[in-house]
């Protein structure tokens, strides 16, 4: 699995190529990246809207680009991205953000939430739709738990305590800080809630389409 924008893409343009079959097609698209270079195909994101349904979905999971380098050192630093989404909007696509995963003891604060919300308002996205925790299958653990010992030392000790299940690793305040998520959306109209984003997004895309 790869990210549709990933490091080759700038040079060989696969997915813009694939993105230009789709228009040709009248094909909808739905697209989840990290990279802000998906601002590179807005002209073919704008050209499917015109005609169908168009959604490009960017991970964000904190607003602080140093955290952000490094839990995801290969890929666009957060305030890249939050300028990506701007861009999107403001040319009419359809934009959210997947805020997963929650990494806990790292990413799973008050303070980190709040901020995310407060910004994706500002860049005028359509809906947040968040995870609080992580994946964990197998080897996954194995390679994470390296990787925090290098970068975030005084967490794996909490992880090697921490309630968790084979597979997941929830945020030890997830229903808090899904309450606090809650608060700070509605009171910025965004949408968290997967049926009434589909909701939305059906209802704009069908708009779109009668003119």
């Amino acid at each position: 699995m790869s990210d549709s924008y990933n490091k080759f893409e700038n040079k060989l343009e696969v997915t813009r190529k694939a993105l230009k079959l789709l228009e040709r097609y009248n094909f909808g698209v739905s697209l989840e990246t990290k990279s802000s270079l998906v601002s590179r195909d807005i002209d073919i994101f704008k050209n499917i809207t015109n005609k169908q349904s168009c959604i490009v979905k960017m991970t964000i999971t904190t607003y602080d680009d140093n955290i952000s380098k490094k839990i995801e050192p290969f890929v666009s630093v957060f305030s890249e991205r939050f300028d990506t989404i701007k861009k999107l909007s403001k040319n009419g696509i359809y934009t959210g953000i997947l805020m997963t995963p929650m990494l806990p003891f790292i990413t799973d604060s008050e303070e980190n939430i709040v901020n995310i919300v407060r910004k994706a308002k500002e860049c005028k996205v359509k809906f947040i739709y968040p995870k609080f925790g992580v994946t964990l299958r197998d080897i996954q653990k194995e390679y994470y738990y390296k990787k925090l010992k290098e970068k975030f030392p005084n967490v794996l000790e909490k992880y090697e305590k921490y309630p968790s299940t084979a597979y997941m690793h929830n945020a030890l305040r997830t229903k808090e800080l899904a309450n606090i998520f809650v608060k700070e959306c509605n009171k910025h109209n965004i949408l968290y809630n997967m049926k009434d984003i589909i909701s939305e997004y059906k209802k704009e895309n069908k708009q779109l389409s009668l003119f």
